[in-house]
């Protein structure tokens, strides 16, 4: 009974944990942050964190820009898709 009932009480847990995994993002490599700096660079902007939300897309949050805050978002191409002011 015991097990049934800690079974029952730690469910939600065990069902939210694929979830879960979907929400952390990876850290773009040295290699791809440095791409994606050139090409914010030209529009006036810096980050210092670069996440890579997929294998084809890129996402700063809070790029300091010349002209305000941005979040950004750039391709597999590093081609900027997404600009939105912060």
């Amino acid at each position: 009974m015991r097990r049934l009932i800690m079974l029952l009480a730690l469910s939600p847990l065990l069902l939210a944990s694929p979830g879960w995994a979907q929400d952390i993002q990876e850290t773009a490599s040295p290699e791809e942050a440095q791409a994606v700096r050139d090409e914010i660079a030209k529009i006036g902007c810096k980050a210092e964190t670069i996440e890579k939300e997929r294998d084809d897309l890129f996402e700063i949050d809070d790029a300091q820009c010349e002209i305000g805050q941005y979040d950004i978002k750039l391709n597999k191409d590093y081609k900027i898709t997404s600009i939105t002011m912060d």
